[in-house]
């Protein structure tokens, strides 16, 4: 009997084993994988090409992204994959999915572009008269190469080279919109096994540094108007109160953790001077490597607008846009990703991209390295100098191992968020740094799906990281999505 049992153990065993381990291939077969899905990206260049400069050309801002999606939606649904639009409380949200059964793999695609960037794609600084958005971040290239990386799996999996499901999350305004964290609060990824993403830049990195956790919000003041000349006494000046506010968060600022950043902008401060403004709003950010840090260091930005409408005789509310963690490094992931973009290797430009990226670079004014650089694949460590910026990747990344990689999509020395980001966007060199994201991407998801061993170690790390004790917990609260945040 003893003899029996330790045998049907053994079946019992080794059955489950083979079960976890069918999809394991040898070698030579995964670089064929490989292989094919680099040239069947490459094939697409001038498809991929049309796709993200007719998004560069709409440069649609949060929640307004109409055609933007709906062209993504379509090459999706064209490729054999099923859409849903309009989750998670979003009209420009999708997931786009093909397949069935594990593992799932995630693709992020983001279509936004930032108000006030509007450039044509030329060397020097000239916006596109009548437009005011461009895509000073990149991400017409960013849900174009996801677009990209996602058919190809797809194909692979009609093919039956592996198994499993394939999803693109379509991202809305993450440009200060977190559409992502309404994604994750809605329990989107939860059936997720690894999410994948990328994000223009101006090298060829995968992403190893934190970023900044973050917390937006409006604070509106409401005073009285008057005459401002004839009877100054009768008003309470809604614009002195948003002053007062600035003044004190300005003082704070040498009360702060050093790697704490505040900034805003006044969105209304009155309409005419010799009117005592009865209405004034000012947009802060409140971000912190911290979550914990950056809630406490808002409470007391908020405690000053508090303070500013008593010192004013006026009264305040505001209200949260946004709030996103912090990014979770996965180096199980990291690691794997790696190899694949020294595979693909970076971007190298013809003489006439050369002499745009040299005139251009004349307009820079820091120091800024070769545009050689380009072609270079940085090593697999943490950059010191990195990690300022924030990105509503974050929630996702401690809901779901998460990997990211950076492209040169820019001239190196470029900054996001400028004129010259969105000039490269437009051209070949964005297209170019496009594709090694595609690649990277797409070779990477071959990774996950043929290697069960690497999702099992990714996961374990993943565990282990967040701790046991982790409970998300949205920054922005349970708001609704907010759909006109750039109105």
């Amino acid at each position: 009997m003893k003899i029996q049992l330790k045998y049907f153990l053994f079946l019992f065993f080794s059955a489950s084993f083979y079960t976890v381990s069918s999809q394991n291939k040898s070698i030579g077969d995964v670089a064929k994988l490989k292989e094919d899905a680099i040239h069947n990206i490459q094939s697409g260049y001038t498809v991929y090409k049309d796709i993200a400069l007719q998004i560069w050309n709409y440069a649609e801002v949060g929640y307004k992204e109409e055609k933007s999606s709906a062209l993504l939606q379509k090459t999706l649904s064209d490729n054999g994959f099923t859409v849903k639009a309009g989750v998670a409380g979003m009209p420009t949200a999708f997931v786009a999915s093909y397949g069935s059964g594990k593992p799932v793999i995630a693709i992020l695609a983001e279509f936004d572009a930032l108000p006030g960037l509007s450039q044509e794609a030329v060397p020097e600084k000239k916006p596109i008269e009548g437009k005011n958005a461009g895509h000073g971040c990149g991400h017409h290239l960013f849900g174009t190469a996801s677009v990209a990386a996602g058919i190809e799996i797809k194909k692979m999996l009609a093919e039956k080279k592996f198994a499993g499901t394939i999803r693109v999350y379509g991202t809305p305004a993450e440009e200060g919109g977190d559409g992502k964290v309404y994604m994750v609060r809605e329990g989107l990824f939860n059936d997720v096994d690894v999410v994948v993403h990328w994000h223009p830049g101006d090298q060829n990195a995968v992403t190893m540094d934190k970023t900044l956790a973050i917390i937006s919000a409006k604070f509106r003041f409401h005073g009285i108007s008057s005459h401002a000349s004839a009877s100054p006494e009768r008003g309470r000046s809604a614009l002195d109160a948003v002053e007062a506010m600035d003044n004190m968060v300005n003082m704070m600022r040498e009360h702060v953790p050093q790697e704490t950043r505040i900034h805003y902008v006044i969105t209304n401060g009155g309409k005419a001077p010799n009117v005592v403004p009865d209405f004034a709003e000012v947009f802060y950010y409140v971000r912190n490597p911290d979550r914990a840090l950056t809630q406490s260091i808002f409470e007391r930005v908020v405690k000053a607008s508090k303070g500013a409408a008593m010192g004013t005789e006026t009264t305040t509310d505001y209200e949260i846009i946004s709030g996103s963690y912090d990014l979770l490094i996965n180096n199980t992931l990291a690691v794997a990703m790696q190899k694949n973009l020294e595979k693909v290797g970076g971007v190298t430009y013809t003489p006439q991209e050369i002499e745009f990226g040299k005139k251009l670079q004349t307009s820079f004014n820091s120091k800024y390295p070769l545009i050689e650089s380009a072609a270079t694949i940085k090593l697999l460590k943490p950059d010191e100098d990195a990690g300022k910026a924030s990105t509503d990747v974050g929630d996702v990344s401690w809901t779901v191992p998460t990997v990211g990689l950076l492209a040169a999509t820019w001239i190196p020395g470029t900054s996001g968020h400028s004129w010259q980001a969105v000039a490269c966007g437009g051209t070949e060199i964005g297209i170019k740094g496009l594709m090694v994201a595609a690649k990277t991407m797409a070779l990477t998801a071959i990774d996950l799906y043929t290697d069960p061993s690497l999702i099992v170690k990714a996961k374990e790390e993943f565990n282990k990281t967040r701790g046991n004790n982790f409970q998300y917990k949205a920054l922005l609260g349970d708001r609704k999505p907010a759909l006109n945040y750039r109105d």
